[in-house]
């Protein structure tokens, strides 16, 4: 009988805060933000009852002053590198990164060469230390119990990975859906699910609930690998002559994760981790140049634009570090990218998740590359957070597939830049409106931002009028100061109405706007 396998985790806490650098100490409540909600947050914020996965109204409402940062993945990626190369170069080699700030590698070979478990555990959390960072470590039979003992520091012993992981709720399994039926039978631990035997779990559940049930039994989600002998699944992209650009890079990234797609679907597999690797040039011909590697665990089906997004943050991180440079210091010339597929399973239609929901789901991105397929590239959109001070700018549309323009990322500055919450409706164009005071003359602002008088009633274009209840601003916005043709001095005022939803109007050259309204 084989031996256990054993799996080590490294944690890094709070990594999306502590990887933007604007709060080093945690003694500031900050709070990083995605799709409207809490990714991650310092510890003075959790002291203010700020968790995880809240939406923004519920978390400044629990904390007035609390600091939000848009979650920015490549940043987080560049600040791990120099983690990565150290850990690389006094622990053990291949790390993988699940996510950045949640690092996994096989324990049995490290613990055995550096005398034991707890001395790894210790060995790592000192090299991590070393680089400026506080780490966790925990260790399991698997992956996915490893990462939860790395939250409580811990070292479950061999064989009592399943015993562990009994007392957690099923909505640490990734599946939402999942968790609230098991809930509803009764099932509301990983222990009660665990022991329902395996045939009526795939009856009931499917593929999908026969992998998390395994998942729950302390067993790694995926079988043993499907490939053939001599089987290369790899996917390559040469460079002539060799480039120092990294654009042209995450470009290919996209054609090459396609291609491997076709390669995986076609030997009937599915690979829970991709392999980044990069061919240098050498300073002449004959010494050669130098490889980077980067493993990533990828979660739920293979997309181009996952695939592109990780490629882009591994190169930026390692230009960050300094590693696409030759021996001389100058940059190196990248000759290759190539993408390994790594840990193959067979493909049952769906593939587990590793703490989190799925993003996209297998049909909604075929659907969307037929559609492409037959109206264009652009045809089929999805929208992101963008940069930008009025409403209408903050959300873009990127064709499905591409990665958001960097001219437009979220990140700032934006002076004037509307702050959170932000509107439910945006109209494709503003609305005309009329702001009346009391005596029914237009409400004006003066070039202090004094109201001329109270608001009193709100007529927007194709709705009643109504009563105002209360206002905030004025606040200024000046849009392309530097061009004379083409700047813009506008006022933004919130009004709430009697009608219900709260409005947010724009004044421009005397003229008042309903740009959008909260819904």
């Amino acid at each position: 009988m084989s031996p256990i396998e054993r799996i080590v985790c490294v944690w890094l806490p709070d990594w999306p805060v502590v990887a933007d650098g604007s709060n080093p100490d945690g003694s500031r409540a900050t709070a990083v933000v995605a799709g409207g909600k809490v990714v991650a947050c310092s510890a003075a914020a959790r002291a203010l009852g700020v968790r995880r996965g809240m939406r923004l109204r519920q978390a400044t409402g629990r904390a007035p002053g609390l600091q939000l940062l848009e979650r920015d993945v490549e940043g987080e990626t560049r600040c791990l590198e120099p983690v990565l190369q150290y850990l690389e170069q006094h622990v053990a080699p291949r790390w993988e990164v699940i996510r950045p700030g949640l690092l996994v590698l096989p324990a049995r070979g490290p613990a055995r060469y550096f005398g034991g478990e707890q001395i790894l555990a210790d060995r790592i959390t000192e090299a991590v230390a070393a680089v400026g960072f506080a780490a966790r470590v925990g260790m399991a039979d698997t992956v996915f119990a490893a990462a939860l003992a790395a939250r409580q520091g811990r070292i479950v012993p061999a064989g009592r990975t399943a015993q562990f992981l009994a007392p957690y709720p099923v909505g640490v399994l990734g599946r939402p859906e999942l968790a609230v039926l098991l809930s509803r039978m009764g099932l509301p631990t990983l222990g009660s699910f665990a022991v329902l035997p395996g045939s009526k779990v795939a009856a009931r559940f499917g593929a999908d609930g026969s992998t998390a049930h395994r998942t729950a039994r302390g067993l790694e989600a995926r079988g043993l690998s499907t490939r053939a002998p001599g089987q290369d699944l790899t996917v390559a992209h040469d460079f002539e002559p060799a480039g120092t650009l990294l654009e042209p890079v995450a470009f290919a990234a996209k054609e090459l994760a396609r291609r491997l797609h076709e390669r995986l679907a076609s030997a009937g597999a599915v690979c829970a981790r991709i392999e980044v690797a990069l061919e240098l040039a050498g300073a002449d011909a004959h010494t050669g140049g130098k490889r980077l590697t980067r493993l990533w665990r990828h979660e739920g089906k293979l997309s181009e634009l996952a695939v592109a997004e990780r490629v882009r943050w591994q190169l930026t991180a390692w230009q960050e570090a300094g590693a696409l440079t030759d021996a001389g210091g100058a940059a190196a010339g990248i000759t290759q990218l190539a993408l390994r597929p790594e840990a193959l399973s067979a493909a049952t239609g769906r593939q587990e998740l590793l703490f989190g929901t799925r993003s996209a789901t297998a049909e909604m991105e075929a659907a969307a590359a037929r559609l492409q397929a037959m109206l264009g590239h652009d045809a089929v959109t999805r929208v992101e957070t963008g940069g930008g001070r009025g409403p209408a700018e903050q959300a873009i549309r990127v064709a499905f597939g591409d990665v958001p323009p960097e001219n437009r990322l979220p990140e700032g500055p934006w002076p004037g830049r509307l702050p959170a919450p932000y509107p439910a409706w945006v109209p494709a164009r503003p609305e005309r409106a009329r702001l009346l005071d009391a005596g029914g003359e237009p409400v004006a602002v003066s070039a202090r931002l004094v109201l001329s008088a109270p608001p009193a009633l709100l007529v927007v274009k194709g709705c009643r009028p109504a009563a105002v209840q209360g206002w905030a601003g004025p606040w200024p916005a000046l849009e392309q100061w530097w061009n004379a043709d083409r700047a813009r001095r506008l006022v933004r005022m919130q009004v709430v109405t009697e009608a219900g939803p709260a409005w947010l109007l724009v004044l421009e050259q005397s003229q008042w706007w309903a740009e959008a309204h909260y819904g």
